[in-house]
Parts: C-alpha cells; structure tokens; sequence
C-alpha cells in the first residue's frame, strides 16, 4: 500500500448494540442472568469503518441516525472519534431513533440478535455526491441501503472507484446494486436466499449472469468461496483460531477486504487479509472494537498456513 492511507467512504446505518454474554440462548418465557454486558457501537458498515481506521486507512461514514438530541447519537459520536473515522456526513433524522440491537453471545462466540430500525429511516438524503466522492479511493456499503445510495454507488462506478457491498440479507435478483457495483460478497444465507439455491457454487453462478461483478460468500470457519475472472471457483481458507466472539468479524473482513483492494492488492491476497483480520477480531470480546491492527494482523499472517 503507498504512504497515503486510502480513503474509503462507508454507507450504512450505525447501530447502537447492546451485549450480554450468556452461557445459553433463553428460550420462549424463561429468564436467564448474563455473565456479562457491554454497550458498543454497530452496524455493518459503522464496524467495518473501525476496522478500516484500525488497519491503516481513512475511514469516512454516511448514511441515517436517528434525531441529535438522543442518547444514542452522542455515545456513537464520542466513540467514533476516538478511532479516528469521519462522521461528518452522517445524517440525523429529527424525531426518529438511531437503530438499536440487543444481542446474545453464547460461549462458543456465536450471537442471537434482534434489531430495531426506523422505516422512515430509508427516506434519507444523503449529502451530495462530489463531496462524499472527493478523494475517494473505494465504497462499501451494506446492501440493506440500496434504496437511497445506489445512485451514489452508480456514480461512484463512472468515476472509476470500487464499489464494494456486504450483502447479510435477501436481494432482488433485479436490484440496481448488481449493476452499481463492482464486488459483492454474500453472507451464506444471504447467497442461498437470493440465488434461491441452496448450493454456494450453483448460486454463485448463478448469480454471475446477473451482473458482472466480482462474487463472493463468506462461510466462516469455511473460509470464503469465490468466483475468479473466468468463472471457476476458487476457495480462500480460513485461519483457525479459538473463537471467543464473532460479532462484527463478517464486517471486518469486508472493511479489510475494500481497503486492500483499493490499495492495488490483488484479490486473492486481499481476501486473504480479509481473512486474517477477521480471524484475530473473533479471539477478542468487543465487536469491531476488537480489531487488530495492521502489525498484528501481518505479524499473523507470518506464522499461519492457510
């Protein structure tokens, strides 16, 4: 990567998450205790922003928040501030809440969640599109802000900036991003419930005949299944690791994997550090605060065979 840290504008809703570790997942009318609690910053895209300025890039992120005068928006703002990214282009929208989830850690690391986001969230306008765009070296954004980012992404594409999405819900197979973008990189179900085949590889080729961008799907300890230039899957191992908490790994890999790639890494290489730092994230407690650094996560890559 050269000197200068890559700019990479972030579209998405920052959420404010609410953590409790528990030793089981309550079922319908029992109560359990949680053996521990932490209140963070969230979202797809808020994560991967942190992720970003923990690995050596400038993070910048747009998208809705709920009305100034709430508690959640100042907590999100001090928090951010200190890791450095730029929240000069989020939007508030008066008289609605910044998104919340309450999420359920088990030990093995693996998360319940349960989110509530304001439908009139969507009706945002973002800022215009030569200010976010000015220096811009790659776009991620979640794929759940299509509705009033794909134009922004559209022009992004004519201006010959990567246009990377996180994709961890159902697309329409007819969604504009298909086209506005330039790597989409699936969750598992999030593939399966799109291509509606339950096969990763069927439906990423699927897919490829909807769009000519670069595919993905993230499978976790399953490392990530891909398409190469000439449509032949290729795989990129996951590092093993002890898992302690995965919230926020899937956001960090796709952080990781924008600035890479805007870099002018190669994309086996960049999914490769995706993996890496997702990787380490997942040994930590903290969600995307859990992050490693670009020392720690090269220092890894160093003595790991994948």
């Amino acid at each position: 990567m050269s000197s200068k840290p890559k700019r990479i504008l972030c579209i998405g809703m920052p959420v404010r998450d609410l953590t409790f570790g528990v030793q089981a997942v309550p079922g319908r009318g029992q109560k359990f205790h949680a053996d521990r609690f932490a209140q963070i910053c969230g979202g797809n895209a808020l994560n991967a922003a942190i992720g970003i300025s923990r690995l050596g890039g400038h993070a910048t992120l747009t998208g809705p928040m709920g009305d100034a005068a709430e508690t959640s928006s100042q907590y999100l703002f001090d928090d951010l501030a200190k890791e450095g990214i730029d929240t000069s282009h989020l939007v508030h929208m008066p008289g609605l809440v910044t998104p919340i989830s309450g999420i359920m850690m088990d030990p093995s690391g693996e998360r319940t969640i349960i989110s509530f986001r304001d439908p009139a969230l969507w009706k945002v306008k973002l800022p215009d599109a030569d200010m976010l765009l000015q220096d811009c070296d790659a776009i991620l954004i979640e794929s759940r802000c299509a509705g009033f980012a794909t134009d922004l992404c559209a022009e992004g594409r004519k201006r010959g900036i990567p246009v990377v999405v996180d994709i961890d819900s159902t697309m329409s197979q007819s969604e504009g991003l298909l086209s506005a973008s330039s790597h989409l990189i699936f969750s598992d179900e999030a593939l399966q419930a799109t291509a509606g085949i339950t096969d990763d590889a069927a439906a990423l080729r699927k897919m490829a005949k909807l769009t000519s961008s670069f595919l993905a799907v993230t499978l976790g300890p399953k490392g990530t299944l891909w398409l190469d230039d000439k449509h032949e899957l290729q795989r990129t191992p996951a590092f093993p690791v002890h898992t302690v908490d995965t919230l926020g790994a899937g956001d960090i890999f796709h952080g990781a994997f924008a600035l890479e790639f805007a870099g002018g890494q190669s994309v086996p290489d960049a999914l490769r550090f995706a993996s890496a730092a997702a990787a380490l994230k997942c040994t930590r407690y903290g969600g995307a605060f859990a992050c490693p650094d670009r020392a720690e996560v090269d220092a890894f890559m160093s003595k790991s065979v994948t």
